[in-house]
């Protein structure tokens, strides 16, 4: 009777208990064991309510917008640029605005000329750049 033990499938019976048995006698000795430092509850809870704090910075920090990109957000003020290129691409597609023939060109409609400086086509990694002037600082 075989014994199936993945690599020693192919063994007899009697060769595979003899490497088990030297195998199980072989022990590695622990290389290098760093202590751990105990973290007090207040050191614990200090740097989780630091983090959730935090307030936002660089494109997620909330910018007033011109009064162009007011007017196709919905007459929102301030939103931060990766919201405001979300809205955005759901616009795109929710009028379906993509070049059926190359889904990286958007044909701009009135409302995405009015944003992206009167132009008919626009590549879709020019967007973030075409949004950039109607961030005010």
């Amino acid at each position: 009777m075989a014994i199936s033990l993945g690599v020693f499938s192919s063994f007899l019976p009697g060769e595979t208990t003899a490497l088990m048995k030297r195998s199980s006698t072989f022990r590695l000795a622990p290389a290098n064991l760093r202590t751990v430092s105990p973290v007090t509850l207040a050191a614990a809870s200090k740097s989780v309510t630091d983090t959730n704090k935090r307030e936002p910075r660089g494109i997620m920090k909330p910018r007033r917008v011109s009064p162009e990109m007011q007017a196709f957000l919905g007459g929102v003020s301030e939103i931060p640029r990766t919201k405001a290129l979300k809205e955005i691409w759901a616009y795109i597609k929710q009028h379906d605005l993509q070049d059926p023939a190359d889904k990286k060109v958007i044909i701009c409609d009135e409302n995405l000329k009015k944003i992206f400086g009167g132009r008919d086509r626009v590549g879709f990694l020019q967007i973030a750049g075409l949004i950039s002037p109607h961030f005010l600082k």
